[in-house]
């Protein structure tokens, strides 16, 4: 990019349009930070990558943790979003629970270098950012937790174990694809996400 392109333009896409800064920010910077770390990679080589100046990157992030933010915000932003749908959703609170521990799945493995991102580098976020992204996460179990606790008084979900635990469970090993998912596997986001959403309902039925 020269001095003299509009901050809000960069390089061609795949469509041959121009993707605008930010975007391309984010790209290069998710792809660095799950392939070498967020601590290891520098911020010319976030702009090399991503074929801007380091004026440009300044103007809309005013460090590598704005960066490593908005790369966790936008996997939360989305996942939030399709969970609320689940929740307000008309149906058996069943199907709707089922369909929202899948796409949780789902959403995780088509975004796996943003789980693997957040999973290895949430420590390096400053203490107030850390906050809001406990924040953010807590909101999304407790909307999550609901719809386990609507199932049970609906007499639908066992009712012997907290639906905190539940939850708990079910995100830490959500949370841990990243360690051990590859995407060359036999098993793809939707597949992976029945598998998951499947031994979730079958510890829910009631005994």
């Amino acid at each position: 990019m020269t001095g003299g392109q509009n901050a809000a333009t960069g390089g061609p896409g795949a469509d041959g349009e121009r993707v605008p800064v930010p975007g391309r920010l984010l790209a290069a910077a998710t792809r660095l930070f799950a392939e070498q770390g967020f601590e290891r990679t520098s911020v010319q080589e976030l702009v090399d990558a991503a074929g801007v100046t380091k004026g440009a990157m300044y103007h809309y992030f005013s460090s590598k943790d704005d960066l490593l933010y908005a790369v966790y915000q936008r996997l939360m932003s989305l996942q939030m979003r399709r969970l609320t749908e689940f929740a307000a959703a008309p149906g058996p609170i069943a199907e709707r629970v089922r369909a929202a521990a899948a796409d949780l799945v789902h959403t995780t493995v088509d975004n796996l270098d943003d789980a693997v991102i957040f999973y290895r580098s949430m420590h390096m976020l400053s203490a107030d950012r850390q906050a809001a992204v406990r924040k953010e996460r807590r909101q999304y179990h407790e909307l999550f937790r609901s719809m386990i606790e609507q199932g049970r008084s609906e007499g639908v979900f066992r009712s012997d174990v907290p639906a905190d635990i539940v939850a708990t469970q079910y995100f830490g090993a959500v949370h841990h694809l990243g360690r051990w998912y590859r995407r060359d596997g036999e098993l793809d986001g939707p597949a992976l996400g029945e598998h998951f959403a499947g031994l979730l309902m079958a510890g829910l039925r009631p005994v």
